[in-house]
């Protein structure tokens, strides 16, 4: 029995097949098809409808927004790694009511799906940030940066620590009708206590996973090479890390919470381990660095792989690799 199946048994009413093979009805919003373009890699989007139509696109999830806006930190700020890319921008952004009301609208002219990232330094910035959203038009959904320091903490990012993790989402869903999604931390012991906290709290999806704290060394000048010294790991070396964390995730939740796939995704083999890892759409970042058309071509490879699985639908691939017993 199939992820579908059994959501469908379970009277899951958070997914609905649509009317062809890659589109799909998920927390009561419709998709296109279960390819999206993560938050920091796409910008807000509009840079790269020069280049193609964005409608195609299952969902955008637009760069992260905090309550006033943020310059960010200084050069050097990203890193060409083997096989990836440290980045630490520093989450430069124009603040979350110039999104609202400058940037917005221009995105609404596209007939795809909005997820807005949010992140801030204590939760009231995350209530403020959520509370203009939640009023805006057009917005779907909000997707938590949750690696964030919370400042009130001593530093440590909301996403380390289960407790504060769980009040934060916990707090968010009182002010905000829209589908909440989680972007957890790859940053922690154990995984599945973070997911947990947002499960216990709430949340009505799981974003896994963020990048991985990193850092590059100029043997020449012999000094690390971004300004702040350390900065997110991202790109294909991470894929088998999200692959694993998915798959773990999925083995304790199942059909009771969707995932969200993202990390390492460049080609449709990439994004395919995700989903039979048990992810119910997947997100693709880094690539849109060097291949900005890289959604699209998951996107046709998707449908070409269904069709020669023989397949009628995506959601049938879910969670697929679970069946599998070792020993």
């Amino acid at each position: 029995m199939n992820f579908y199946q059994k959501a469908e048994r379970r009277g899951c009413p958070l997914i609905k097949r649509g009317n062809d093979i890659l589109s799909y009805e998920l927390f009561g919003i419709k998709f296109k098809n279960p390819v999206w373009t993560a938050s920091g890699c796409f910008s807000y989007g509009l840079e790269v409808s020069k280049l193609y139509d964005l409608s195609l696109l299952g969902a955008i999830v637009v760069k992260g927004l905090s309550y006033r806006p943020r310059k960010g930190n200084p050069p050097e700020r990203i890193i060409e790694t083997p096989a990836g890319m440290l980045n630490s921008i520093g989450l430069q952004n124009p603040g979350v009511k110039k999104f609202v009301e400058e940037i917005l609208p221009e995105l609404r002219e596209y007939d795809t799906v909005i997820f807005a990232n949010v992140f801030g330094e204590e939760e009231e910035e995350y209530i403020a940030v959520s509370e203009e959203l939640d009023r805006a038009d057009g917005v779907h959904g909000l997707e938590l940066n949750v690696s964030c320091p919370n400042v009130k903490k001593g530093g440590i990012s909301f996403g380390s620590d289960p407790e504060t993790l769980y009040e934060l989402v916990y707090k968010l869903k009182k002010v905000t009708k829209k589908p909440l999604l989680v972007k957890l931390s790859p940053n922690v012991t154990n995984i599945l206590d973070t997911a947990e906290a947002c499960v216990e709290a709430g949340a009505d999806g799981l974003v896994l996973i963020n990048t991985l704290l990193g850092m590059a060394i100029d043997v020449e000048k012999e000094e690390p090479m971004l300004a702040t010294k350390t900065g997110g790991l991202s790109g294909p070396a991470i894929l088998p890390i999200a692959v694993r964390m998915i798959y773990q995730v999925f083995e304790r939740y199942r059909t009771s919470v969707p995932i969200i796939g993202v990390g390492g995704i460049t080609t449709v083999q990439d994004a395919l381990q995700h989903i039979l890892a048990g992810a119910v759409a997947v997100q693709i970042g880094t690539a849109n660095f060097y291949d900005p058309y890289s959604p699209l071509k998951v996107i046709n490879g998707l449908k070409k792989h269904i069709e020669k699985k023989g397949y009628k639908h995506f959601l049938e691939l879910v969670g697929r690799a679970h069946r599998l017993k070792i020993g």
